[in-house]
């Protein structure tokens, strides 16, 4: 069991060590002015600790199963043609996360990754479609070994300034487990084949490792 997300631990403790600042100048002022620094160190702590929650999660043990990668709600679906790693056309799921949901980021699928790149971009508010095109992001193609080649994005929103993420090119990656972060607001898109039937629509939640957004079928 995990309570904080590993990424989140440096800024728990920089928060804690502010947080402690705050009360002890408010002890050392002793004003009307305390109170406020003790509700601020109070809430700041709070949140830092709400934020980096990593909560665990059931993961569905069906192999074939395309896995939401994050906690948020369904912004996007829609046919896109993908010519980075699908090279082809695919459906696009995209979910926005809130600065309220778990932002600890899951694989939506098992399989090898083939294909990772980081690009450096803009801070365009998430639920833009051109999100996906010029905000700051990293792309990861994984290949399932039914050979069904899946694409999913972590994209940076106006808010979240900074992406993390575990796995390399050629790592053997597991559904439904941690590989990163996005910190502070964000976007997750996934973009599917055709022999991927989705079960998911637009408004919908989403619980990262659990909640099931589509079925891998035969080519």
């Amino acid at each position: 069991m995990e309570f904080f997300a590993d990424d989140g631990l440096s800024v728990i403790v920089w928060v804690m060590i502010i947080a402690i600042m705050m009360a002890v100048a408010g002890l050392l002022i002793h004003n009307g002015f305390s109170v406020v620094l003790y509700i601020l160190a109070v809430l700041l702590l709070s949140f830092t600790l709400f934020f980096f929650r990593d909560p665990d999660r059931n993961i569905p043990e069906d192999p074939n199963l395309i896995i939401a990668p994050a906690d948020g709600t369904i912004v996007t679906i829609k046919d896109v043609d993908e010519n980075t790693y699908l090279k082809g056309k695919g459906t696009q799921i995209s979910i926005f996360l809130s600065l309220t949901d778990v932002h600890v980021n899951r694989n939506p699928v098992s399989g090898v990754v083939e294909y990772l790149k980081y690009f450096p971009g803009e801070y365009l508010i998430a639920w833009y479609d051109k999100a996906s095109e010029l905000n700051e992001r990293a792309e990861f193609g994984v290949c399932h070994p039914s050979g069904t080649k899946i694409l999913f994005r972590q994209i940076t929103g106006y808010v979240a300034r900074r992406i993390v993420y575990h796995i390399s090119e050629g790592d053997t990656i597991k559904a439904g487990h941690r590989f990163g972060m996005m910190k502070f607001g964000s976007r997750m898109d996934i973009i599917v084949p055709g022999n991927v039937v989705l079960n998911v629509k637009v408004g919908q939640k989403t619980v990262g490792g659990e909640t099931v957004l589509g079925v891998i079928e035969a080519h």
